[in-house]
């Protein structure tokens, strides 16, 4: 059982290594748009973590976070191919993921006080796995259930009474 549990835990080195081969990618990809901007490396839970900070445009992140979403693939992908291990890396740009984070439990929060007073689920508009697991940590925090439903990408939050 100790054995077990020590393969799950996160390889420090192994997630430092996804994020330098991430940031190498996504720097090389700046130095192709012409675009400034640093790299952030970190190590946040059970996932390497690279941002892109001192932007001064959105044009990373484009609509709904859609061109970061596409910008997170490609680099999980550039990652995958040296590691031959699949990367749940994340991608920041300009603090989007963070800002959206607040927004996210924000909303999680607000929702499942609704279902309480009321009684009845609710569901809301279409996420990103990323942001339907931030509503769901959010409902749970409140005290309530919540369920994905749907076909990505069309998968939605159901936030359902207790």
């Amino acid at each position: 059982m100790i054995e077990a549990e020590q393969e799950k835990a996160p390889d420090l080195s192994a997630l430092e290594q996804e994020g330098e081969i991430a940031a190498d990618y996504v720097e090389g990809l700046l130095d192709i748009a012409d675009i400034d901007g640093d790299i952030d490396m970190d190590v946040e839970g059970d996932r390497a973590l690279v941002s892109v900070v001192g932007l001064k445009s959105t044009e990373l992140v484009g609509p709904h976070g859609e061109v970061l979403e596409a910008l997170q693939e490609l680099t999980r992908l550039a990652v995958h191919r040296q590691t031959g291990e699949r990367s749940r890396l994340m991608l920041d740009v300009a603090g989007y993921r963070e800002r959206r984070r607040a927004e996210l439990t924000k909303l999680g929060t607000e929702i499942a006080g609704q279902v309480k007073e009321r009684g009845e689920p609710k569901s809301l508009h279409p996420m990103t796995p990323f942001e339907r697991k931030i509503v769901h940590d959010a409902v749970a925090a409140a005290g309530l259930r919540s369920e994905s439903e749907g076909e990505e990408p069309q998968r939605y939050v159901v936030v359902l009474p207790a």
